[in-house]
């Protein structure tokens, strides 16, 4: 019923606003886009820092979690190709209240996520100053006025419109792959010239099964997502049913690949307790520059990385600033979430609002923390309203595969197995996400004020989901008085 009134009411919607975006995006736009929303040398930092098991974790998430998630994204978003990716499926799925929840959490998630990207990534960009320049990377005041900058440079290029703002996230894609393929090749010739600081074994690199490993799994998974991201933009990318899988399955390899190699890379260089888990990949390029007496080489990969990281913030804005504009055509968030730019044809209002508002969490995240502790609850806190909505998704893959139209739609590319295939594998991802949510609740071993971290992380994610529920009331009272207008105006004539 809820989906009918939706279908109703979009069909008498003059002048869609989503309607109004332009096809910009085509088929190595899509791939870079997903390379600098998903692939993070922080990620590889945290797995090296968490020794050579994480080798063996990237396999086993990458098998049992990344493939699956793939899998579901690509048979969606080529069955559905339409503006607001997981949210819409959600509430095709579900209904408008269940998807309003999957886009509202899927949403809020950023104002937690951008501030940790920001600061890993300026902690990264100091080393563009070389060795002198590296204790930049833990002053928290370094940190938070290159957060600022960055975010305030991504919000910039992505409000004025995805022709220019794609150009940051394609540099971003580039600028974050071209560093961790330079970090394999110096670490292996560091290797064969020197030998490993780390003596890999098959023993150490199968996981080990301590408290710390396990409470390191969210990250780990958290890692490989973001693919669904571009899929809220498929109404600006050129013939979408085509293209989105085809990106979607190219970064995937890629991004899989370089995250477990770019970990044993960091392994030949450094030792695990030395790794810095924010920005460990330059820790480890700057070693290997030492080594091998090219000092300009982690200049280099510094300069390159923070034009990835860039990216990463304006990919991240982009995608996700679409949920809430389409949340706002469905009108359960104000009016003003669904307008359009009237000169650059972007939903504005979403991104500013998302950018003003995780500029106010990094700020709060510095209070009584070390710049360490603070980072790791915006992580915690990411990973648990992220994963909210991908439990949607998954179960809203296993709905939709009952819809009869699921064979004949053109240009799908479907889970293999039929039914059962799409209950495997919807099933494993619903399950490490689950888990996921579960293990960020508890504190890292680290943490120094334990309750403290668990108040925070608990206060912050339930006060974000409690705020939707209450602008849901609002948005769906407001939404039915209008129905009963138009109803009665029907009827009057």
């Amino acid at each position: 019923m809820a989906a009918e009134s939706h279908t109703l009411l979009s069909a008498t919607t003059e002048s869609a606003p989503h309607q109004q975006l332009p096809r910009v995006m085509g088929f190595w736009d899509v791939l870079l886009f997903n390379i600098a929303t998903v692939l993070g040398p922080r990620w590889i930092a945290a797995a090296a820092h968490n020794g050579a098991s994480s080798i063996s974790l990237w396999i086993l998430a990458a098998v049992f979690f990344f493939v699956p998630t793939a899998l579901v994204i690509v048979e969606l978003s080529s069955r559905f190709p339409e503006e607001g990716g997981l949210y819409a499926w959600s509430r095709d799925a579900f209904g408008e209240f269940h998807g309003f929840v999957a886009g509202w959490t899927y949403w809020v998630y950023t104002f937690f996520y951008l501030p940790g990207l920001c600061f890993a990534s300026v902690a990264m960009s100091a080393y563009v100053g070389g060795v002198g320049g590296a204790r930049f990377a833990e002053n928290r005041t370094f940190l938070l006025v290159g957060s600022f900058v960055l975010l305030f440079v991504a919000v910039y290029l992505n409000v004025i419109g995805l022709r220019v703002g794609k150009w940051l996230q394609n540099a971003g894609g580039i600028g974050t792959y071209i560093p961790l393929l330079i970090l394999v090749t110096v670490a292996f010739v560091v290797w064969g010239e020197h030998g490993s600081v780390t003596h890999f074994t098959w023993a150490g690199i199968w996981p080990q099964w301590n408290w710390d490993a396990v409470n390191f799994w969210p990250q780990l998974a958290f890692a490989f997502t973001g693919l669904e991201l571009v899929s809220a933009m498929s109404d600006e990318v050129r013939e979408p049913r085509k293209t989105l899988p085809r990106a979607i399955f190219g970064s995937g390899v890629l991004i899989a690949l370089i995250y477990i190699v770019g970990t044993v890379a960091v392994l030949v260089l450094l030792n695990d307790t030395a790794v810095d888990p924010k920005s460990g990949v330059f820790q480890a390029i700057t070693a290997a520059s030492a080594i091998l007496k090219v000092g300009a080489l982690g200049v280099i990969a510094a300069l390159l990385v923070t034009v990835g990281n860039a990216g990463g913030v304006g990919s991240t804005v982009t995608g996700i600033a679409r949920v809430p504009f389409m949340v706002g055509v469905d009108r359960y968030l104000p009016a003003a979430f669904g307008k359009v730019h009237p000169r650059w044809r972007t939903p504005y209002v979403s991104i500013l609002v998302q950018a003003i508002i995780s500029g106010a969490i990094l700020l709060l995240s510095q209070i009584n923390e070390t710049a360490v502790s603070a980072y790791q609850i915006l992580v915690a806190a990411t990973v648990i309203l992220y994963f909210i909505p991908f439990l949607y998704m998954y179960a809203a893959a296993i709905k939709l595969a009952y819809r009869p139209d699921r064979e004949s739609t053109p240009g799908a590319v479907l889970i293999p197995g039929g039914k059962i295939g799409v209950w495997i594998t919807s099933g494993l991802g619903f399950a490490v996400v689950l888990l996921g949510i579960v293990l960020s609740f508890i504190p890292p071993g680290e943490t120094e004020n334990k309750l403290l971290f668990a108040l925070k992380l608990i206060g912050g994610t339930g006060f974000a989901v409690l705020l939707g529920l209450v602008l849901y009331a609002r948005g769906a009272r407001a939404k039915s008085r209008e129905l009963k207008r138009s109803g009665s105006g029907t009827t009057a004539r």
